[in-house]
């Protein structure tokens, strides 16, 4: 089989998501560069891999997908390595559970309210900044309420769930709030530290 290709651009969350996954597991890949704000726009080759123009894309073997959870579950499933979901029922719709909420309620508030208008804005919206904090809060709450006991969210096992919140929150974490609200929750600081020492990638 011919090596997975992976499109997007090094600074996207969900492509590092991605990438985290094939190295968790030991592939190796392809990240064919792919900048969706460039100033000349989204090539129109591209929106046959990714008809909504977002990254990241994925080909194997003339198999396409988009979608990062549907990009990391085949990763987990079609490679050897490591199993990177839960064996039971249970567990996987808790790992579901806890990407389903970083995506709907984590990644908007804690990368673009909080990182981006932060550092990225010459004049910053303090309100949105504000809003999100304290989204970033519930998210980071709940996360702490739905983490089992071990090392990794869902325990002894590092599942996808890790490997899809490391990203947003290394990214929400290149504030000095978001330094300061997760200094707050000791479970998922400790859990923070050992992400991030495992995986560069897990770095915003």
């Amino acid at each position: 089989m011919s090596k997975p290709i992976l499109y997007g651009a090094d600074y996207s969350v969900y492509v590092r998501i991605a990438r985290m996954a094939l190295e968790e597991k030991g592939v190796g890949y392809e990240l064919v560069p792919l900048d969706i704000f460039a100033a000349d726009g989204i090539p129109a080759w591209y929106l046959e891999h990714h008809p909504f123009g977002r990254i990241p894309a994925f080909e194997h073997d003339g198999f396409r997908l988009f979608e990062t959870n549907a990009i990391t579950r085949y990763v987990d499933e079609a490679f050897d390595g490591p199993a990177l979901q839960p064996a039971d029922a249970r567990g996987r719709a808790r790992m579901g559970q806890m990407t389903g909420m970083l995506d709907a309620y984590g990644y908007r508030a804690m990368v673009w309210d909080v990182a981006v208008e932060r550092l990225e804005k010459a004049e910053p919206d303090e309100a949105l900044i504000a809003n999100g904090l304290r989204q970033a809060e519930t998210v980071l709450r709940v996360l702490t309420s739905l983490k089992v006991s071990g090392p990794w969210l869902l325990g002894e096992q590092l599942t996808l769930a890790d490997l899809h919140a490391a990203p947003i929150i290394g990214y929400f974490l290149k504030v000095a709030e978001g330094q300061k609200l997760l200094a707050a929750f000791a479970d998922m600081q400790a859990w923070w530290d050992r992400i991030a020492s495992r995986s560069g990638l897990a770095m915003g």
